[in-house]
């Protein structure tokens, strides 16, 4: 078990709906990391962009995108996770994927499809929580509509590090820091959330404001607002198991069943 946990937070553009030219700026981004990190985090959708045109830009799970991540993830011993549209069962899924260093590959298919752009008609919702066992940390994997679902996310599974990946616009940007920061509060973890920047074709203007808190809301990160930038964060398992015994508040916690 790794007592540290250090978190690459990559906030980038986009290409829209093109999978290949977004896979080769990311492979120039994740190429110019010097620290030595345990886990990269891309946004949402990283091949494509929050599209709805599925058909174009979907990958199997033994498509060109998951390839070049299992590689990378080799190459550099390092875990790398961010979602992207995966055709399967013929059906679409905006699919978490948690790629570790061995070629093991964790998933989680986004359960709040974003009604208000239409997402709910071309993706399938996602009905399991995936939590991540990585280097003795239990990681929770969301996406970016889950943000708002707090019951969902509660952390009935002690987990260490609730984790967003996000296209979340400019309009509604101040609901993004605000429900980052309580998650972390709320649920005595650390919770990360990493956002792109740009314009995708729809005229949907992105701000970024990636960032990290831990498990008492305060921010630990400090990427700029519209600006494609890379920060490393380190969590400290101590941090967690400090307040988590001195305040307890997780053994208050309400005990339900989510119905479906």
């Amino acid at each position: 078990m790794k007592t540290d946990l250090k978190i690459a937070l990559i906030q980038t553009d986009l290409v829209w709906e093109s999978p290949e030219e977004n896979r080769r700026n990311f492979h120039q981004k994740i190429e110019s990391i010097s620290d030595v990190v345990d886990i990269i985090v891309l946004p949402e959708m990283l091949s494509s962009g929050f599209t709805m045109n599925a058909i174009s830009v979907a990958e199997t799970m033994n498509g060109k995108t998951l390839t070049w991540l299992k590689e990378l993830a080799s190459k550099k011993n390092v875990a790398i996770t961010g979602s992207l549209v995966i055709s399967e069962n013929n059906n679409f899924y905006n699919r978490s994927v948690f790629v570790h260093p061995h070629g093991k590959v964790d998933t989680y298919d986004k359960r709040h499809t974003f009604t208000l752009a239409g997402e709910h008609k071309t993706y399938t919702a996602g009905t399991t929580k995936t939590i991540i066992d990585y280097q003795g940390w239990k990681i929770c994997p969301l996406v970016c509509y889950d943000l708002r679902f707090p019951v969902w996310a509660r952390n009935t599974e002690d987990y260490d590090v609730l984790l967003y990946v996000a296209n979340w616009p400019k309009p509604r940007i101040n609901a993004w820091d605000a429900l980052l920061k309580a998650r972390a509060i709320e649920n005595m973890s650390y919770c990360i959330g990493v956002n792109r920047v740009g314009k995708d074709a729809n005229g949907h203007e992105y701000p970024g404001h990636s960032a990290c808190y831990d498990v008492l809301g305060r921010k630990m990160s400090n990427l700029k607002a519209h600006q494609e930038s890379i920060e490393v964060v380190t969590l400290e398992k101590t941090i967690i198991e400090t307040y988590r015994n001195k305040l307890n508040f997780l053994n208050d916690r309400d005990s339900f069943t989510l119905l479906e």
